[in-house]
This record gives C-alpha cells, sequence and structure tokens, in this order.
C-alpha cells in the first residue's frame, strides 16, 4: 500500500522539498546572500555582475547541503575563495561562514514571516507509513529542522530527527555523503538494505545510493526527473501521494 519493496520496513525523510514546501525559501534566501555579496565584489573589481539563478546554481550547488558546504560549494563554481571564518562570524562578514550565517538569518525571517505550509501528499503518505507500523524518521542539513517541523505542525509524526544540530555535533559529513541518512538508519534500529530514503535534492539521492539504502524515491518538484534517475533514484514521482 505504500508503493515500497516489500523488504523495506523503514522510512528516512528528507525535509525541504520533501515533507515542506520551504525549498523556495531556502532559494530565495541563497538567492539575497549570494547576490547581495556578489553585486559588491563587482563593484570593487569593476566586473559584470552574474546574479545567483535560484533553479540551475541552487540544484547544483546549495540544495540538501549544510549550509557552509553550499556556500563552499557555490563559490567555488564562480572561482572564488574567501577565509572560512568561523561560525561566530557576523551575517555580516565576507567569510564562508558569515554568508552562511546571512542565509540563515534571512531563512528564519522568512519563515516567522510567511509560516511553514507541508505538502499534504506527503502528510498523508507519513500517516499512512505511520497507520502500516513503519518506523519514520527525518534526515535533514537543516539546524532549523525541528522549528520548521514544529511550524508546519508534523513533528509529532516521526520516531526520530537527524538535523543539521546532530551532524555537528556527531562528526557527520553532510549529502552527498551518507552518513545522515545511515544516522537516520540507526536511530530507528535497522539497516541501510531495509530502509527508504525520500529525497527531493541531488545531493540527498546521491547520498541514498550511496548508503546501500533498499529503496531510493526521487521527489521531483523543480523538472530534474531525468537527473534524479541518474544521481540514483530508483523510482521518482512528482508527489508521494503517487506511491499510495
Amino acid at each position: 500500500m505504500l508503493g515500497l519493496p516489500d523488504h523495506v520496513t523503514a522510512c528516512l525523510f528528507d525535509l525541504d522539498g520533501v515533507l515542506t514546501q520551504t525549498a523556495k525559501v531556502h532559494a530565495a534566501a541563497w538567492k539575497e546572500t549570494f547576490d547581495d555579496y556578489l553585486r559588491r565584489r563587482a563593484q570593487e573589481r569593476h566586473e559584470e555582475l552574474r546574479p545567483f539563478d535560484e533553479v540551475a546554481d541552487y540544484d547544483a550547488y546549495v540544495d540538501g547541503k549544510p549550509r557552509y558546504d553550499g556556500v563552499r560549494s557555490f563559490l567555488a563554481s564562480r572561482g572564488i575563495e574567501l577565509p572560512e571564518g568561523s561560525p561566530s562570524d557576523s551575517a555580516r562578514a565576507d567569510t564562508v561562514d558569515g554568508l552562511g550565517n546571512r542565509k540563515n538569518e534571512l531563512v528564519l525571517k522568512l519563515i516567522h514571516d510567511q509560516g511553514v505550509q507541508p505538502y499534504e501528499g506527503s502528510v498523508h503518505y507519513v500517516h499512512a507509513a505511520r497507520d502500516a507500523g513503519i518506523p519514520r524518521a527525518v534526515v535533514s542539513s537543516s539546524a532549523n529542522c525541528r522549528d520548521v517541523l514544529r511550524a508546519a505542525g508534523i513533528e509529532g509524526l516521526f520516531d526520530a530527527v537527524i538535523d543539521g544540530i546532530v551532524a555537528e555535533r556527531e562528526g557527520l559529513r553532510g549529502k552527498p555523503a551518507p552518513d545522515t541518512f545511515l544516522a537516520g538508519a540507526r536511530a530507528l534500529g535497522f539497516e541501510p538494505h531495509v530502509a527508504a530514503v525520500f529525497e527531493d535534492a541531488l545531493a540527498g539521492v546521491a547520498a541514498g545510493r550511496a548508503g546501500g539504502f533498499g529503496f531510493v524515491v526521487g521527489v521531483d518538484r523543480a523538472g530534474q526527473r531525468d537527473a534524479l534517475l541518474a544521481h540514483g533514484a530508483d523510482i521518482v514521482v512528482a508527489d508521494l501521494a503517487e506511491l499510495l
């Protein structure tokens, strides 16, 4: 009834773009963060401004990755090197951590101002998994994961949460490394080969495949079905309700 192979007995869900409609919020925050920096850099160096693309750059360099990894990845794509800084850096500092902190400030403001909406199809699916007795975990690179779950009213639907805070505390590598999904499986008490991963990000799908998980579901919210399959998805759906 869940559209999963018979051997799958646990479910690991990404947050942004799979459970909640926050991917657009993240993309907007990244764009404002990077464009502000790129604009100042272009003016100082008398260069042409190449703004951050909320679709192409977001999908390729930051989607699904821990915040500071996303900063490094995008800047590297433009041939830009900045000092690392530290997590305590001001959100106005032109460092990797400073830009990451600026993005986080903007995300929190947008979530506060706009609220968080879950995907109804995903909520129905998670309810169905719970009713079928399938253990469920959320695996997200976001340090704000629990706040988003509470704001969306779905925190109580999950048995475990592996987020950016857990990843930092336990030294887990971010997606596309499989570390956080493997931690999610351990938290539920299951081996990877009997767990399904649900992801909309290319890096997240790659993490599911790299971790040897029993089934990887790609959720196509941005017209990238072929890319999700190429990165290791066993199946691609536009909405989790399609699996019911």
